[in-house]
């Protein structure tokens, strides 16, 4: 009895130390970073959004360290439940949820207002590299395989675009495209998929509410209308350009504390973190940001489990395009979309979402010898 009591302490001593405490590290910095930035928005007190924002992350946070100790086998074996049971509450959102700033997208769950898009960005990749670790590498581009994959990609995507919220949609699809270019499809459907796409373009933009064209059409002038759609934009640049090399300093940026800037808290919070450290702690942000992904893909790369070595570059991959479409947004240089900065925006969703992405990174680190068959 105390044989086997020794070994299974000796077996989670084991799996502490195999943790990837650089990356452990980051996030929880980044966490203590994206506080501050809060508190901020909340001009210097601990009012809702603040508040909210604390409670969520010391719960997510310890909850993907519990969430990293359960085998990769697991993750696996539950990948495609994970993803159906997303599916289901993407339908229910569609049909039963929320409706917020002519939006459908949250679910009710009592404790937490639950948008499903942001667990499919991760329900997604588990997805898809399951089915790819499943069917090996001489099936990958045979028909079936390839409308399988499509079909499991597109139908969260349009769930998503009828709430509507085409920017978590895009995410969506470029997540989930890049784990399909990763499982070793031949170059020659992207190529086709990108002529018709392009072909198709004039079409599909018909299609846009009079609100998604309108921020297609401000991101290209945002001065024809500086006072409406073109505001959020503008005021963003404003203060970016203001913080100027080190910063104004923390709780003195003009234009979050003086209201110029909307949506501080959610999607434009690197506009506020900006104003406050300058191009000096935007750099450091962007730092923690590249030591993160970096650490993902040397997980992936050391692990023996195909399913996970395509998740940790899937989520790699998905970390990075949500930064730089952010970051990009509130620069002006892409058009505004949904999508908010890992950990750093507010939103339970979305940091729910990120830890359970970070568990199953974990996992795969701690579990690095592991074959699934």
């Amino acid at each position: 009895m105390q044989y086997n009591s020794f070994n299974a302490q000796l077996s989670f001593i084991q799996k502490v130390r195999n943790f990837d405490f650089v990356l452990l590290i980051c996030i929880l910095l980044l966490g203590i970073i994206s506080i501050f930035a809060m508190y901020s928005t909340d001009g210097g007190e601990i009012l809702f959004h603040s508040k909210s924002h604390i409670i969520k992350f010391l719960i997510f946070f310890p909850l993907m360290i519990v969430l990293s100790f359960l085998d990769i086998k697991t993750w696996h074996f539950f990948s495609y439940i994970f993803y159906l049971v997303v599916l289901f509450f993407l339908i229910w959102a569609s049909l039963y949820g929320i409706k917020a700033s002519g939006s459908q997208r949250w679910i009710n769950l009592y404790f937490i207002n639950l948008q499903p898009s942001e667990l499919m960005k991760i329900a997604v990749i588990a997805c898809l590299a399951r089915y790819y670790h499943r069917i090996g590498l001489d099936r990958v581009n045979t028909l079936q395989s390839v409308l399988t994959a499509l079909i499991i990609l597109i139908l969260p995507i349009m769930l998503v675009v009828s709430q509507p919220d085409l920017g978590t949609s895009i995410l969506i699809a470029a997540s989930g495209l890049v784990i399909i270019w990763l499982s070793g499809l031949n170059i020659r459907y992207f190529t086709y998929s990108f002529i018709t796409l392009l072909i198709t373009l004039p079409f599909v933009i018909s299609f846009l509410k009079p609100y998604q064209k309108l921020r297609i059409l401000t991101f290209l002038n945002p001065d024809r209308d500086p006072l409406g759609a073109g505001y959020q934009i503008i005021q963003s640049k404003i203060a970016v350009g203001s913080g100027g090399l080190t910063g104004k300093g923390f709780l003195k940026g003009t234009q979050s504390y003086l209201e110029f800037l909307p949506e501080k808290h959610t999607d434009f919070i690197f506009t506020l973190f900006a104003e406050e450290y300058g191009f000096v702690g935007s750099l450091g942000l962007l730092l923690i940001y590249i030591i993160i992904i970096y650490r993902v893909i040397k997980i992936g790369s050391i692990s023996r489990s195909y399913f996970a070595k395509l998740f940790c570059y899937g989520f790699a991959s998905a970390i990075f395009f949500y930064v730089t479409v952010n970051m990009s947004m509130v620069l002006g240089l892409l058009p505004i979309v949904g999508s908010p900065l890992p950990i750093m925006s507010y939103g339970g969703s979305s940091t729910l979402a990120t830890m359970i992405g970070f568990a199953i990174v974990m996992s795969a680190k701690i579990n690095n010898k592991h074959l699934i068959a």
